[in-house]
């Protein structure tokens, strides 16, 4: 069974960006994915949303907290996860979020420019960095 998927739908709020306590980035996205159909016997119009919580970390979340705001049309790859909490009631309390691999504007009813942003380097870890000639 796959857990990856993806929806495209319109943010409900700004991006917040937020760091761990070492310094990880991370964004909350929340996605509303309308549906729209034409019931078969009556002929009427009919309209669902669902909503989803998405994930962002590292540098996905750092661009997507500057690139991104609420009504923005999106397209998010990913991964489905579920965690699990109880609540300050004692109660057992289940969600499941997508953690995103990419996120990008759908280009379905806008236009987009894209910045590339230079990779900087990653710091070496003293233990690889190359021992000095003796």
């Amino acid at each position: 069974m796959s857990t990856h998927t993806t929806v495209t739908g319109n943010l409900t709020r700004d991006p917040e960006i937020r760091y761990t306590r070492d310094g990880q980035a991370s964004v909350l996205l929340g996605i509303a994915v309308n549906r729209r159909w034409q019931d078969r016997e009556t002929h009427e119009w009919e309209e669902s949303t669902s909503f989803f919580d998405v994930v962002c970390w590292r540098d996905l979340a750092e661009h997507a907290a500057m690139s991104l705001v609420k009504g923005m049309r999106v397209m998010v790859t990913g991964r489905l996860e579920q965690r699990s909490w109880e609540s300050e009631l004692g109660e057992r309390r289940t969600k499941v979020e997508i953690v995103a691999d990419d996120v990008g504007p759908s280009l379905r009813f806008a236009t987009a420019e894209v910045h590339r942003q230079e990779r900087s380097e990653p710091a070496q870890h003293p233990a690889v960095l190359e021992p000095a000639d003796a």
